[in-house]
């Protein structure tokens, strides 16, 4: 649907942006996102904030494999053709397959996590809760792994904003009615 070309030189927090730009952009190593129109440089996260990424997706896969395809950054998730976000992880039950295309995910995800720092705290908090809500991703988490706590978040049927239906704390396990495949304890599954 989207070829991925990259001929543009990017203009950051500029208006006007659409998919079709995106895909224009010169290859910088540099991750973007588009935000309602306005093209957004992301900042590269830390080695702790990678770290606890990668154990997250690994206890995700490990329990949930056969019934989802998890995915972690960089991807992107085109949600509009003027919203493209790259979530820290992302699961898609496999049933649904048929968003995930050779260059992008275009479609809501089941599950976005957003792994707070320092620098993108309030963005995961608010923008990007918002902006996952508004286009039906239908569970959101936001992991504080500072603080060892798991914010759950879900969208009710018609909705466009987040329920928070639970924070995990360090000893609890996660689970969630919509993922039954879910069952990690939340230090554990933010060890590094």
């Amino acid at each position: 649907m989207y070829e991925k070309k990259r001929h543009k030189k990017p203009v950051i927090n500029e208006p006007g942006w659409t998919v079709d730009d995106y895909y224009q952009l010169l290859e910088d190593n540099n991750q973007y996102e588009i935000v309602n129109s306005i093209l957004e440089l992301k900042p590269s996260p830390s080695t702790t904030h990678q770290r606890v990424s990668h154990r997250l997706e690994r206890t995700l896969t490990d329990s949930c494999e056969n019934e989802y395809i998890i995915i972690d950054s960089p991807i992107d998730v085109i949600l509009s053709d003027i919203e493209i976000r790259q979530p820290d992880i992302l699961m898609i039950h496999r049933s649904r397959e048929h968003i995930i295309e050779e260059h992008a995910i275009v479609g809501p995800p089941d599950l976005v996590v957003e792994i707070l720092s320092p620098n993108s705290a309030n963005r995961d908090r608010m923008m990007k809760k918002e902006s996952y809500a508004t286009f039906g991703v239908s569970e959101y988490w936001i992991v504080d792994y500072k603080n060892e706590a798991i914010e759950q978040y879900m969208l009710e049927s018609g909705s466009t904003q987040y329920d928070l239906i639970n924070v995990f704390e360090a000893d609890d396990t996660v689970t969630s009615t919509r993922l039954p495949c879910v069952s990690l304890t939340v230090k554990d599954g933010l060890k590094i």
